[in-house]
């Protein structure tokens, strides 16, 4: 299959193409960084439309701006941008990334099903776009799969996402690491899990709509961290509650995974 990729590049896209390649995949990467081994077009999504020969399928993991969740240009930027972008290809399907934050402020298990409430600007985007591009299905069709995505961690995360802080306090021989209380309950998934549990999603179109790309097992943010202190052998001190809990998500939610456990026949 011909396969377009946007943020072929990025933290998940690094991960995902060896994968589709490895199954057969065609791929092509859109964007302005260059990714070995495929062919590549050069192109920034917020400028105008250009014409792209017609590809089986788009993978559109691209998103500028991260991890700045608050900011008004996820909305008057980014969703503009990638609206157009994603109408003007005309693919027959289309797999894109969403967040969790869709859901906002809700606690506990959160399914598919459940209804969408974002609270800052990126989530408001990214759930604005989905319902923009399921509104287009009924003018173009085409298939959409809408892959909601959890925590993740992994080689090329960000620099300032817990782990990759915690990883470069270690390097540094601190003594102590500086954190929140470490209550919270998160579902977390190494990003080769998440780049495996796409490529899965590609090989199996029957599964459209929204999907919860997701452990499904609630872990606490402290547990997290002492479990990646053992992996690294390190000795370093945790200052809980150096930090005040984030207030724009809730202190306990995790993913409802059973829809994507059911593509691999588990119960």
């Amino acid at each position: 299959m011909k396969i377009l990729v946007t943020g072929a590049s990025g933290f998940i896209g690094a991960h995902l193409v060896p994968l589709l390649l490895a199954r057969g995949h065609q791929v092509t990467a859109l964007g302005r960084t260059r990714v070995d081994g495929v062919d590549f077009i050069a192109h920034d999504i917020h400028a105008a439309p250009i014409a792209i020969a017609p590809h089986d399928m788009v993978i559109h993991l691209a998103w500028q701006g991260l991890p700045n969740y608050g900011k008004l240009f996820h909305f008057e930027d980014n969703l503009p941008a990638d609206y157009r972008f994603l109408k003007s290809l005309g693919a027959p399907r289309l797999l894109v990334t969403g967040t969790c934050f869709e859901y906002g402020m809700q606690s506990g298990c959160l399914r598919e099903d459940m209804p969408t409430d974002p609270a800052n600007p990126y989530a408001l985007a990214k759930d604005t776009l989905r319902r923009f591009l399921q509104a287009l299905q009924k003018e173009q069709p085409f298939a959409l799969q809408w892959a909601r995505l959890f925590y993740m961690h992994g080689p090329g995360q960000m620099p300032g996402s817990l782990l990759a802080q915690l990883d470069r306090a270690i390097d540094e021989g601190a003594p102590s690491f500086n954190m929140s209380g470490g209550a919270q309950l998160r579902d977390y998934l190494p990003v080769a899990e998440v780049a495996r549990r796409l490529a899965l999603l590609v090989d199996r179109p029957q599964c459209d709509g929204v999907v919860n790309v997701c452990s499904g097992t609630p872990v606490s943010v402290r547990a997290l961290v002492e479990e990646h202190i053992a992996k690294r052998g390190a000795r370093i001190r945790l200052n809980l509650g150096h930090y005040p809990y984030p207030a724009h998500e809730p202190m306990e939610f995790w993913g409802d995974a059973s829809r994507i456990a059911q593509l691999e026949g588990k119960p």
